[in-house]
């Protein structure tokens, strides 16, 4: 099953986001249990030279292809972390992501997603975006994974902490409304127009 190619965090990271974004699924139940390679396949997010800089310096990588590079380490399987340096809309941008090896043509096909996303004519997210930037920027403890208070259909799957009447509690963050994605967002985020995903 190929993972669609997707961005999970807004805006570019520091270290400390950088290295809490290369595993936001460190909680997950059953970890290392089975084969997790879709769960990482396929994301993606921007960073700083200086971090991308400091990625390629600390050890020699598995293989330099011109703007990209590959880790040596594989995270799961044959998926391993490639860094971008590519050259959007007038500006040099970095990028870290997660491509499966096992198809030759991910690299390319990561990259080409990332200039297409990234030279959008408008600033916008669509409802994914906004989901895994949420999920990307919460902390461990206010988000979770779907337990016994859930339907059997629904465990394992992401959830975050809401507030609602009365009280708060864990929600699925598949199942949140416009309203409390909103209330969750940063607020340079909130009010960015919502597009359908291509």
């Amino acid at each position: 099953m190929t993972s669609p190619i997707r961005k999970i965090y807004f805006g570019v990271t520091d270290r400390r986001q950088m290295f809490r974004l290369f595993d936001r699924h460190a909680r997950r139940p059953d970890r290392w249990q089975k084969d997790d390679s879709a769960l990482y396949a396929g994301e993606w997010f921007e960073i700083a030279q200086d971090q991308h800089d400091y990625m390629l310096d600390i050890l020699p990588p598995l293989w330099m292809r011109g703007d990209m590079f590959a880790m040596r380490e594989f995270l799961t399987g044959s998926v391993t972390s490639v860094f971008y340096n590519l050259h959007i809309n007038g500006a040099m941008r970095f990028f870290h992501a997660y491509c499966d090896l096992s198809d030759p043509r991910s690299p390319y096909a990561m990259r080409e997603a990332i200039a297409l996303r990234e030279r959008w004519p408008v600033k916008a997210m669509t409802r994914e975006e906004r989901l895994e930037h949420i999920w990307s920027a919460t902390h461990d403890d206010y988000r979770g994974y779907a337990g016994e208070g859930f339907s059997p259909k629904h465990r394992g799957k992401r959830t975050v902490f809401v507030h609602s009447q009365p009280g708060t509690r864990f929600q699925l963050l598949e199942s949140l409304s416009d309203a409390q994605i909103s209330e969750k967002l940063p607020v340079q985020l909130r009010h960015l127009p919502a597009l359908a995903a291509a």
